[in-house]
């Protein structure tokens, strides 16, 4: 069984879940990913014993001692098993009550372009309840975790030790998220080059103070799902699609696209930035409440327009 079909597998119980949990009791939830769980184990099992690779019986071995046979046998020896983060997500998802905040179709929007481009580097705003099923869809990349609340941060840490994840502080409200659409024809913020420009130009919308590894990285798949912006001070998500669509946009000449993801666009200021910031020239997807925008690097020719 490859790879692609085992995260197929681990995304197809993640889905059963959310589904079931909408009208179904926890214990028939459980019972149905426990026996999802065994099934696909089952499958492992199999394949390890069918594999060419396992030493076959030569004659004689019949008078071989059970003891030595056994204790000589490497359990190591398969390096095809689930991988790490595969199995933490099955275990996490098969053994808790919550679901992910996005719905089954909404997920395969990105599993879909994970399935072609991963391992590779995927930068998630917010760090949730979805977490450990992105870094699992991820596995052998990396996946960064932007998160505005640090206790959160340590509450997750001590679950999902794995997890990269960093504090960033937002200064904007909601708001203030009419004054800051208006920013689409400023030209500090939609003339620059890159985020580190744009902030040098005082353009409010980009972000200051990310981590270090945002800068030092070149993101293939960026997903904006944070910061909060249900309640009028919530910090709202303007900064975070800008500084996406920035991020794409300064990708280095001849490393392709960058798919950015923006959830909630059924709210208003999902839906206004991602069309402004993004560009709706650019959406290559938009299923439920998630878009998914293909954006170009702006560094493979001169004086190319913000949106298309």
């Amino acid at each position: 069984m490859s790879s692609p079909m085992h995260v197929r597998k681990a995304i197809h119980f993640a889905s059963l879940r959310a589904k079931l949990a909408q009208g179904k009791g926890g214990l028939a939830l459980r019972l149905l990913l426990a026996a999802s769980l065994a099934a696909l184990l089952l499958v492992f099992a199999a394949r390890t014993l069918s594999s060419p690779s396992l030493p076959q019986r030569q004659q004689g071995d019949e008078d071989t001692d059970t003891t030595t046979a056994s204790s000589s046998a490497d359990c190591g020896g398969n390096k095809g098993g689930v991988p790490l983060a595969v199995a933490e997500a099955l275990v996490h998802y098969a053994t808790s009550n919550t679901t992910p905040q996005q719905t089954a179709d909404e997920i395969g929007v990105s599993l879909r372009v994970l399935q072609r481009r991963a391992p590779c580097n995927f930068l998630v705003f917010g760090l949730g309840l979805d977490s450990p099923m992105w870094a699992a869809l991820n596995h052998g990349g990396r996946t960064v975790f932007l998160e505005e609340d640090a206790s959160w941060i340590a509450s997750v840490r001590a679950k999902h030790p794995g997890l990269e994840s960093h504090h960033v502080a937002y200064d904007t409200a909601l708001t203030d998220a009419d004054a800051l659409l208006a920013l689409r024809d400023h030209p500090a913020c939609v003339a620059q080059p890159d985020l580190a420009s744009a902030a040098d130009a005082s353009c409010r919308l980009a972000l200051r103070g990310l981590p270090p590894v945002f800068r030092e990285t070149e993101w293939d798949l960026i997903m904006v799902d944070a910061p909060t912006g249900w309640t009028p001070q919530s910090p709202g998500r303007m900064g975070a699609i800008y500084t996406a669509g920035m991020a794409a946009r300064a990708r280095r000449p001849g490393r392709g696209h960058t798919d950015v993801f923006v959830h909630d666009v059924d709210r208003p200021v999902e839906d206004a930035f991602s069309k402004a910031f993004l560009c709706e020239g650019y959406l290559a997807e938009q299923v439920g409440r998630i878009r998914h925008f293909a954006i170009p690097s702006h560094r493979e020719k001169d004086a190319t327009p913000f949106c298309p």
